[in-house]
């Protein structure tokens, strides 16, 4: 059953376009038609795309992997902030940092610095600078946050990244496809949809549009998440019965070379209590 529908992508109104003289000619197979000068998207192949896009999701959700989402338009990043943050994912909303997938250990440099500023303020050594050293701390510190503040679990390059906008966050597809890693996006008439791997088309400026898209992609994830969850309960209790196993293997073991050691010091005694009894008599 398809995790979308043609009247629930229909009433969000992902099926408009941008204006026909904005288009990219990639995009042609995902146009249904073109009316008042505006192009119509195929919403059947959209629903199809959202399935592909989600069973991918899933797999790597379930993997125990991230996914990093990026949306730095303003329609469009305070749900992904929210969607994102509901399935325990990296995201960025605000400016892209440039290098931040192929220079990623800077990256790393830089959330680091965030968490030693917060490490020194608690322990007290701040304690003796003057106001203004701690004003341009803390104002470093909020940059830091709200630029990095969402990435700061990312300890690792992410293995996939789920775009809103491919033309807006270009920097973020080219990097991405530079290290091979998979890119997941909402492409509109205007995109260019060749350097993405899992291509959604469908309007990418309406709110609706966009949200309706992330509830069915992270409703995916967070059935991945869920099914990684029982599989490392599964692995645990497993784990647990083979310990259980082999204890009991060591204590039948234990319990043989005991019950051996008595048989033998029983035959052991046996000659001694005969040669005894003669001498008694």
């Amino acid at each position: 059953m398809s995790r979308t529908s043609f009247d629930q992508l229909l009433q969000a109104g992902c099926h408009f376009g941008h204006l026909k003289r904005k288009w990219n000619p990639a995009m042609r197979p995902y146009i249904f038609m073109e009316r008042n000068g505006i192009h119509i998207i195929d919403l059947n192949k959209t629903v199809a795309k959202i399935d592909e896009a989600a069973e991918a999701l899933k797999a790597i959700a379930k993997s125990g992997r991230k996914i990093l989402f990026v949306a730095t338009k303003k329609q469009a990043k305070d749900i992904v902030a929210e969607k994102a943050a509901s399935v325990n994912m990296p995201y960025v909303i605000e400016r892209w940092p440039g290098g931040m997938l192929t220079n990623f250990p800077t990256i790393r440099k830089a959330v680091k610095k965030m968490a030693n500023i917060d490490k020194m303020m608690n322990d007290g050594t701040f304690s003796n600078l003057s106001k203004r050293e701690l004003l341009q701390i803390n104002r470093q510190r909020a940059k830091l946050e709200k630029n990095l503040g969402s990435i700061a679990d990312l300890t690792r390059l992410p293995s996939a990244l789920f775009i809103v906008d491919v033309m807006k966050e270009h920097i973020a597809v080219k990097e991405a496809n530079r290290l091979g890693i998979p890119v997941f996006g909402i492409v509109d008439t205007n995109s260019d949809p060749r350097n993405v791997d899992y291509v959604i088309p469908a309007n990418d400026d309406a709110k609706d549009s966009v949200e309706v898209i992330l509830d069915a992609c992270c409703a995916a994830i967070a059935e991945g998440l869920e099914e990684h969850k029982a599989e490392k309960a599964d692995d645990k209790a497993a784990a647990e019965q083979q310990d259980e196993a082999a204890e009991g293997r060591r204590h039948a073991r234990r319990a043989r070379r005991d019950d051996a050691a008595e048989e033998a010091h029983a035959q052991e005694a046996a000659p001694a209590a005969e040669e005894e009894a003669p001498a008694a008599e």
